[in-house]
């Protein structure tokens, strides 16, 4: 759609070319009332009221001015061929008509219209050249040449808009899953992980007031000793809940990032943890980079959570274009036996559900291996 600046131009134009064609045909021929001067004058009067309807165009009332526009445009050719205005000394405005009519058609209209009214005013042109004068001829075929270029890479500009516009749907509707299932994933883990041990802190005091109406104070004392060390157990929950939101550092080395986070892990829960950066580096995609980490966070908080583990290994590297990632801990192990790919997992319904997201959503791969009793081994490999 043109700016409504761009259509007003075009407007003061047409009465400009209107009001100039009227005065010229007053200067060398008679004034007195006839077609011709009933048709000028109803072609200013129209081009004056077309101001005020600016506001309400269409696309059949911009079809209808054109037709006009190409209409007067061989009225008045005719008119300089029958010697009414005088030839050539109006050639001149014949081109000026020429002029505006493709350019009015190559800017508000689409590639076909303005091929058209391109091959129809030079057709008027040849028509109506008097005297085998051809320079409104010459006129019609450049300007009408320049206006089927232009409508062409409109045609170009509109269609990579309009990829422009599906792509930016397209990644709106991305980053709205994307949210969707991060909302989801930090509900699930809140609802696992904090909210678990609120409603255990709850009801371990309610065990303590009957205690202690009962009188059973030593019994109360237990209590809350063990409640206190629930409480601890729930700062580490909270501490790793609240890492598994944060975002990546920024400025930092995806390297030195994990490597800082198992840092922050092995200080925040006393598990011993090691960390093995290899000969990795950063992939050339970003969108990889903050993948990569929320897998490893993931890896971490559930090593906190569920295995029981008092010590873990990870080693992250490069190997054939691709990011190989191994977590290995001497916990309590998944409720499973064995070892499973991806396919498997999702089949039998296994496995950690977000870990396995996002490695999906990267295209890689996961094997997952668990010895109840004894730990548990996970392999990610990742392309890059």
């Amino acid at each position: 759609m043109v700016p409504y600046r761009g259509r007003l131009a075009l407007r003061i134009a047409r009465i400009a070319l209107a009001v100039a064609c009227l005065a010229w045909y007053a200067r060398v021929a008679d004034v007195r009332f006839s077609s011709i001067l009933a048709v000028l004058l109803a072609y200013v009067a129209y081009s004056i009221g077309a101001i005020f309807e600016l506001r309400l165009d269409s696309p059949s009332r911009a079809q209808i001015a054109l037709i006009a526009d190409t209409a007067f445009f061989g009225f008045w050719n005719w008119m300089a061929a029958t010697g009414w205005v005088g030839w050539p000394s109006s050639g001149w405005m014949s081109a000026l008509l020429c002029g505006y009519v493709v350019a009015s058609a190559a800017v508000l209209h689409d590639q076909f219209r303005t091929i058209v009214v391109a091959a129809v005013l030079t057709l008027l042109a040849v028509l109506f050249a008097p005297h085998n004068e051809m320079p409104v001829v010459w006129t019609a075929l450049a300007a009408g040449g320049i206006a089927v270029g232009f409508s062409y890479h409109k045609r170009y500009l509109d269609r990579r808009l309009s990829n422009t516009l599906r792509h930016n749907v397209i990644i709106r509707s991305q980053a709205q899953g994307a949210r969707e299932a991060e909302r989801e994933r930090i509900a699930a883990d809140f609802h696992d992980g904090p909210l678990q041990n609120f409603i255990s802190f709850q009801m371990r005091l309610e065990i303590i007031k009957k205690l202690l109406g009962r009188g059973d104070q030593a019994t109360a004392v237990e209590e809350l000793r063990q409640l206190q060390d629930l409480c601890k157990t729930q700062v580490g929950e909270l501490r790793g809940f609240v890492r598994s939101m944060r975002p990546a550092d920024e400025g930092v080395t995806l390297p030195a990032s994990l490597s800082r986070m198992v840092d922050q892990f092995q200080r925040d829960t006393g598990i011993t943890a090691t960390f093995s950066g290899g000969d990795l580096h950063d992939p050339a995609d970003t969108e990889t980079s903050l993948e990569l980490i929320q897998i490893i966070r993931e890896t971490l908080n559930n090593v906190q959570k569920h295995s029981g583990a008092t010590r873990m290994a990870l080693s992250v590297g490069m190997r054939d274009h691709r990011i190989e990632i191994k977590a290995e801990d001497n916990g309590s192990g998944f409720p499973f036996s064995g070892a499973f790919t991806l396919d498997e997992l999702e089949l039998l319904r296994l496995g950690p559900v977000s870990i396995k997201r996002r490695v999906r959503m990267l295209g890689g791969e996961l094997q997952l291996e668990s010895r109840p009793g004894r730990g548990a081994s996970m392999q990610i490999r990742i392309p890059v």
